[in-house]
Order: structure tokens, then sequence, then C-alpha cells
């Protein structure tokens, strides 16, 4: 039985991911801090370790005695409150942990890095050429800067570091919040969105993202950086039809926000947020997210390299997410 190390299970997508990695018969070990939240790691077959990532010697004494056969390095932050913890926490925690693994020679026979396709930047948004995993990154936000910073991290390790990059689309799911607020709003008869040029939008379901990490982790050779989405892209109206019929709201109304209104609202929000030191989910890096017009993605090198085919689609993705929207709802 091999063993697999998770670091950053605690999130949304941390959960699913330890899932399928049971699902598979795999040693599951959960790295986790302190302060994590367990509330998706119930299983009891789950094994954890408590991790200090801004303390390398201490960081050292914890690795100590453990090996593992894989690992995937899911940690990360998508939003704070002072951009300069991007750099922080998704650059230095990476390069103290994979130099601790390094320094204690227990690196991993593969280590897949969850990146972003924030990562690449914009891409053609005149001809509406799907992004690919071969071309120059551009980050456009702090958020995706550190994640290129990350990678590039990994590329300058010894040859021996057996490193995969994925650079995963929008994440949805149940437990998801981002996405959860738009269903919310359309569940409440109206469709918020942004720019009036035509924008094109595309997913991943989180049990499609966990699938893939595996895949990779079992067959895809090291070294390489693949984008992870559906195979096709949506745009806004498309993704209201699906998800106002699995609501059955048969009057939903949508509202187009100029891209000068949405920069205002996201740079009050984020003042706001500094001022009661709260993460905003509305900020400067999200306006460049939401202004972004071309999220199509060329998954061509995954479908090769491991065999990636997304199993769920977007309307039965959002038929998941919806029922346990409900659930939750239902609970209250």
């Amino acid at each position: 039985m091999k063993k697999v190390l998770i670091v950053g299970a605690g999130g949304f997508i941390g959960g699913f991911i330890a899932e399928e990695s049971l699902r598979r018969g795999y040693e599951t070990w959960c790295g986790v801090r302190e302060s994590t939240s367990r509330r998706y790691l119930t299983d009891e077959r789950l094994q954890f370790i408590t991790l200090d990532y801004d303390d390398t010697e201490k960081l050292s004494e914890q690795l100590k005695g453990h090996h593992w056969d894989y690992i995937v390095y899911n940690l990360g932050a998508t939003k704070c409150v002072n951009f300069l913890d991007f750099n922080h926490i998704n650059f230095n925690y990476l390069r103290n942990f994979t130099d601790t693994l390094i320094d204690n020679d227990i690196v991993p026979e593969r280590f897949v890095y969850m990146s972003s396709l924030s990562a690449l930047g914009p891409g053609d948004e005149k001809n509406y050429t799907p992004l690919k995993g071969n071309m120059i990154p551009q980050p456009n936000t702090r958020y995706g800067l550190s994640k290129i910073k990350a990678e590039t991290y990994l590329q300058t390790l010894p040859s021996s570091f057996p490193w995969i990059i994925l650079r995963p689309t929008g994440v949805y799911g149940p437990h998801e919040q981002d996405y959860l607020m738009m269903i919310k709003s359309i569940d409440s008869h109206f469709d918020f969105g942004v720019g009036f040029r035509k924008q094109m939008l595309t997913f991943i379901y989180v049990e499609d993202l966990a699938r893939a990490i595996f895949d990779a982790l079992e067959k895809a050779p090291v070294h390489h950086k693949y984008i992870v989405s559906e195979d096709r892209a949506y745009t806004q109206s498309e993704f209201r039809k699906i998800v106002s019929k699995e609501l059955k709201r048969k009057l939903v109304i949508p509202v187009r926000l100029p891209l000068w209104a949405l920069n205002i609202a996201c740079r009050i929000s984020e003042k706001y947020g500094a001022a009661k030191m709260q993460a905003t989910t509305l900020n400067t890096d999200k306006y460049n997210i939401m202004a972004q017009r071309n999220w199509s993605c060329d998954v061509s090198d995954a479908k090769r390299d491991f065999g990636f085919n997304p199993q769920v689609s977007l309307q039965e993705g959002i038929h998941r997410t919806v029922e346990a929207y409900r659930s939750e709802q239902q609970k209250k």
C-alpha cells in the first residue's frame, strides 16, 4: 500500500482529495496546521500530521521519520487581507517544505503541485484561442504571480525532484463558496454578470479534479505542467440557464455591470476588508479575474499523458452542488 501525504488537506478541495486517495486504497495522511478545520476530514482511516511551514527547523523535526510515496501539495491562499501574504503562503511555504524534504532525504516518488490557471494570466481575448500549457505566463493578479513564482521555484530544484504541476480552472462543487454566491443570486432571480463583451467560462467539478490528481501521480511524466478543466467553455447565459433550470427558477433577470462599476466596487470592498482586517471576496485581484474574457482551455496534453477525462459535466455538477445547497438550507 502506497503512502500519500496531502499538504493543505483541510479546505474544500482537500477533503475530496482525501476521499479519492482512500477510494484508491492508499494509506492517506493529511498535513494540517494547528488551526486547520477538520470538518471535511472525518473518515477514521485518515492519519494526521501537524506541520509548521514558517519554522524550517520545527518542520524538519515534524517530518523526521516519515516518508511518503506520493505528496499532493494543495496548500495555498486564494484571498488575503495583506497581498504580501500571497507570496508568504503560496511561495515561501512551498520553498520551505520542498527544501526540508530534500535536506532530510525524504523526496517522494511523485510530487503534485496544485497551481492555478491564474498563473498563466489573460489569453487571447480577440479570437478566443484556448489557453495552453506551453504559453508564456503573464499573470495579472498577485495571486497568479505567487503561483507562477512557486512553479518557477520547483523548476529550479535538482532534476531528481519529481514535480508535476496542475493548473485547474474554476473548481466548484459542494462546500465551495464563490460559485455558491452565484447560485444563491440566481436562486433569488438575479444573475449578475460583468462587462459587455463575450466571456467564455470554464469549470472543473471537484471530484474530477481529485481524480486528475491521482491519475497524474500514477501515470504522468514528471517535470510537466497540465491545465485541468472540463473540455469545453460556457457563456454566462449558458451557465445561468443550467443553474436556473436546476433551481427551478423560470424567471431570472440578467444584470450586466460595466467593468468600471465592478472596479470601483472591488476597490471599496478591498479597503473595507483592510480596515476590518478581513479578506474579502471582491478585491482588485478578483476584478482582474472577473474582467478576463477568455477562460477557454486546451487539455489535450493531460488527455494524452495521463488519460484525463472529466466524468462530470457542468449540468451534472451543478445538480450535485444544488442538492448539497438545498440540503444545507433544510438543516438551518
